[in-house]
């Protein structure tokens, strides 16, 4: 092991531990006191848009092509090795390559949307609502996209076994 390659890790190690630090803090800044005008608990319908909000802004921050000038500089996209398509992977080294890995992850980035969200919440509630229903009713159109593409693939699979 090379000497840049232990500073690199190194750096790996750090960045991360301070993008920990930088999410706990936000937690504990924020987090509602006695006075409070956001209840420490979500209602049913909050918790369900703040989880398809964040499953879409998570995807889109790993996959779409709007997305793609934020990510460029920290992943690279190539040809999945399932050949499935495309997929995003991190380049570059230490801190550059942390961002990257988020950035290629959609159950990471959309940890890192939930967080905003739930913070946006409490510091301006009304412009994050609004945002919160655009993106989870994008959320659910991305859920049934998926289960019509799966069952268009499913059918076509049938019908090509039904021809031999």
């Amino acid at each position: 092991m090379s000497l840049n390659s232990g500073s690199s890790q190194t750096q790996e190690r750090l960045t991360k531990l301070a993008l920990m630090g930088l999410f706990s803090g936000l937690i504990a800044a924020l987090a509602p006191g006695r006075k409070s005008r956001l209840p420490p608990n979500l209602s049913s319908l909050d918790f369900t848009m703040l989880g398809l909000a964040a499953f879409r802004m998570g995807r889109m921050t790993a996959y779409d092509v709007v997305a793609e000038p934020i990510r460029e500089p920290f992943v690279e996209t190539v040809e999945d090795p399932s050949g499935a398509g495309m997929t995003t992977e991190p380049k570059g080294t230490g801190a550059r390559k942390v961002v990257g890995e988020l950035m290629s992850c959609p159950i990471c980035a959309g940890t890192w949307a939930a967080g905003g969200l739930v913070y946006g919440l409490r510091v301006a509630p009304a412009p994050t609502r609004l945002f919160l229903a655009i993106m989870s009713a994008a959320g659910v159109a991305e859920v049934l996209n998926s289960a019509v593409e799966a069952m268009q693939w499913t059918a076509q699979v049938k019908r090509e076994e039904a021809e031999e």
